[in-house]
């Protein structure tokens, strides 16, 4: 099992903020949003500060998925 932040990148479109604001906004690092775009493990505390600016649940920007249907995802 694997972790996919995609509904994260779609909230975003969403509430039309983007990856930078985001990472202002939340005080995480760059490291942290590019280990959010490769589906990277992250602290449970920096998704709780996303959550927040976000107002939002963990589960609204991230899901557990099978190791398959990641990797497909990266391919495209």
């Amino acid at each position: 099992m694997a972790i996919s932040y995609n509904k994260l990148w779609k909230l975003l479109i969403d509430q039309n903020m983007t990856k930078t604001e985001l990472r202002k906004r939340s005080g995480v690092t760059t490291n942290v949003i590019a280990k959010l775009g490769k589906n990277e493990s992250v602290q449970v505390e920096t998704l709780y500060k996303i959550c927040e600016v976000l107002n939002c649940g963990v589960d609204d920007i991230a899901e557990v998925v099978a190791e398959k249907d990641i990797e497909e995802e990266l391919v495209k």
